[in-house]
C-alpha cells in the first residue's frame, strides 16, 4: 500500500507541527515544571503523556470520528476534571516538599508515571483539539483517501515534531534548573514548579465549569 503524502507535503506538515508545537501553551508550562522540578527524565515522560494524547486525537479525526467524541463529551468533561484535580495535587506536592542540596528527587520521590499521567490528561482534556486536526490535515492531504500508510507517517511526524520540540523545552528547564544547587534555590524551583502546576490545573477546572 503506498502513501498519498508527497515529500513536499511530509516536509511542510512536519514544519507546521513543531512551529505549533513550539508556541508556549499548558503543555509547554507542564512539561518545563515537571522537568524542572523533578529532573529531565520525568519531563520525558510529561511529554510522552502529551504525545500519546496527541495520537489519539489524531486517529479520531483522520478516521471522522468527531461525533463520536461530541456524543462522549460528558466523559471527555470528567476527564478534564480529573487532570485539573491532578495537576493541583502535584503542585501542592511540590509546595510541601522539603528542599536540600540533593534537590527535589530526595524528599517527595515523584514516580514517571504521574509525569505521564499528567501530560495525557492535559491533553486528552481538550476534546477540541480533534476539531483542531480536522480543520489541519486537509492543507496537507485528503482525510478521504487517507491509508493505513499515510496515518503511520503522519503519527511518525507528529511524535518527532512535538515530541521533539517538548523534549527541548524540557531540557532547557532540567538545565536551568541544574545551575541553582543551593537548597534555598531549590525550593524556590519547587514553589515555582507547584505554582505553575495549580495555576494549571485550576484554569483547566475553571474552563469546564464555563463551558459545560
Amino acid at each position: 500500500m503506498e502513501s498519498s503524502l508527497t515529500a513536499g507535503s511530509t516536509a511542510a506538515l512536519f514544519g507546521a507541527m513543531a512551529v505549533l508545537a513550539f508556541i508556549p501553551s499548558v503543555s509547554v508550562l507542564v512539561v518545563s515544571a515537571r522537568s524542572a522540578a523533578c529532573g529531565f527524565t520525568h519531563g520525558v515522560f510529561t511529554t510522552l503523556g502529551i504525545v500519546v494524547g496527541d495520537l489519539v486525537f489524531i486517529i479520531l479525526a483522520i478516521y471522522g470520528l468527531s461525533m463520536l467524541a461530541e456524543l462522549m463529551g460528558s466523559r471527555f468533561t470528567l476527564v478534564k476534571y480529573l487532570g485539573g484535580a491532578y495537576l493541583i495535587w502535584l503542585g501542592i506536592a511540590l509546595w510541601r516538599s522539603k528542599s536540600n542540596s540533593d534537590g527535589i528527587n530526595a524528599n517527595i520521590k515523584p514516580s514517571l508515571l504521574s509525569s505521564f499521567l499528567s501530560g495525557l490528561l492535559i491533553t486528552l482534556g481538550d476534546q477540541k483539539a480533534i476539531l483542531f486536526y480536522l480543520g489541519f490535515f486537509p492543507a496537507f492531504l485528503d482525510l478521504s483517501t487517507v491509508s493505513f500508510v499515510d496515518t503511520c507517517i503522519i503519527m511518525l511526524i507528529a511524535t518527532v515534531a512535538i515530541g521533539g520540540v517538548k523534549l527541548g523545552y524540557a531540557f532547557m528547564a532540567d538545565r536551568a534548573s541544574s545551575l541553582l544547587t543551593k537548597s534555598s534555590a531549590t525550593k524556590i524551583i519547587n514553589m515555582a514548579a507547584g505554582t505553575v502546576m495549580v495555576g494549571v490545573g485550576a484554569l483547566l477546572v475553571i474552563k469546564t465549569l464555563i463551558t459545560s
